[in-house]
């Protein structure tokens, strides 16, 4: 009983982590849903993100997408765009994004 319980529990704390932080340039990038938000912007690339969608059961649809387009904003920082878009949806813990640069860059 006492090992089950230990299982259990170790499990949920499982499920409850978020392995992905957004870092500092990260935090500059903002998600958008629609493309409308977008149309006067620069598209500068995209980006596919990935993470572990299933350990042993799957994991929270919510959490996996979060964490994905956490991972695109920090790459879309390293690309110079301060806006995503997804452009799929997720499947099997992968999603694409288009990176925009909407917002005129300090110069330096």
């Amino acid at each position: 009983m006492k090992r089950i319980l230990v299982v259990v529990c170790g499990s949920l704390l499982l499920f409850s982590c978020t392995w992905v932080k957004v870092t500092s340039n990260g935090e500059s990038v903002r998600l958008v849903r629609s493309a409308e938000k977008v149309e006067p912007c620069k598209k500068i690339g995209d980006v596919n993100t990935q993470v572990v969608s299933k350990i042993i059961f799957e994991r929270n649809e919510e959490k996996v997408a979060g964490e994905l387009a956490d991972l695109a904003r920090n790459e879309a920082a390293l690309l110079g765009g301060d806006t995503i878009i997804p452009v799929s949806e997720v499947n099997e813990g992968r999603r694409s994004f288009d990176v925009y640069q909407c917002f005129p860059t300090a110069s330096k």
